[in-house]
């Protein structure tokens, strides 16, 4: 059983050498380990991969030591996950299908390890995509006079399929406070954009407008502040006065889906940690 095993904290020396001799001691063999110090705001980061011998069946205990013994000592923020529990990944959608297709035939091949309860949409129109992937549609219309009504809809169906995360595969609508307070870094959007540049509903107008060489996409933790969160992975593409303004949507929806699931994909490799709004990325 492969176990991941997430610490950030004051840095400070002898970290590494006491996480690392404790997990030795307890029946651990390390097979992957990474680290990053943030030098201005003095905060350790490390990522370790552990398995553990066949006879290690306790890792409650495990935790329960790891806390005493190390994680006070050092004032730790951690976490431990193991590969062996898949994380249940809900999928936001509205219109746009090229998301959708993209993480459900990724998810179908095996290349992404989730488990996926359902898929929920403010409108009925991609219902046909869920039923083709034999996976559970819920449309829950959204707008400004029934709001609080259908987030709490989302919220129940949330709770009821125990959900661990959510990606906004073109959901457009604005995620409220209370759905993000209570999956905090857990929630994945993309932008049709190479954040922070052309914000807002024509970015690829804008773009075309402003003359631009490149366009990107960005995948971002979702905050209260509108696409604003910690950014998790961006790509960009050239172009040229050739490309029309649909060659620039064209090419933005496939860096789009790129961007997207790159993004997932490290979020449910347990790679990234957030930190004063950004991100530490781990190989």
């Amino acid at each position: 059983m492969k176990t991941t095993i997430l610490v950030h904290c004051p840095d400070q020396p002898g970290i590494i050498c006491t996480v690392t001799g404790f997990i030795s001691k307890n029946k651990g063999n390390i097979v992957y380990l990474d680290q990053h110090v943030d030098k201005p705001a003095n905060v350790f980061f490390m990522r370790t991969v552990v398995e553990f011998e066949k006879d290690f069946t306790d890792l409650e205990h495990f935790k329960t030591l790891f806390q005493k013994e190390v994680a006070s000592m050092y004032n730790m923020q951690w976490s431990i996950h193991t590969d062996d529990n898949l994380p249940k990944m809900s999928i936001f959608v509205s219109k746009y299908k090229h998301c959708l297709y993209d993480l459900l035939s990724r998810y179908r091949s095996g290349e992404l390890s989730v488990d996926i309860p359902f898929i929920l949409s403010n409108h009925n129109d991609l219902k046909h995509i869920a039923d083709q992937f034999d996976i559970p549609f819920f449309h829950i219309p959204f707008n400004k006079e029934n709001r609080v009504e259908a987030e709490k809809e989302q919220l129940t169906l949330l709770e009821k399929f125990d959900i661990d995360f959510i990606v906004l595969a073109r959901y457009m609508q604005i995620v409220s406070g209370t759905l993000i307070n209570k999956f905090p870094d857990k929630i994945i959007n993309i932008h049709h954009s190479f954040l922070p540049a052309f914000a807002g509903a024509k970015p690829y107008h804008a773009a075309f407008k402003r003359g631009v060489k490149i366009i990107g996409a960005t995948s971002h933790y979702v905050t209260e502040e509108l696409d604003a969160g910690p950014i998790i992975e961006q790509d960009v593409t050239t172009v040229t006065h050739s490309h029309s303004i649909e060659d620039f949507i064209a090419k933005g929806r496939d860096l789009e889906k790129i961007v997207l699931s790159r993004g997932v994909k490290l979020h449910i490799a347990r790679k990234t940690m957030v930190y004063n709004n950004k991100t530490v990325i781990f190989s």
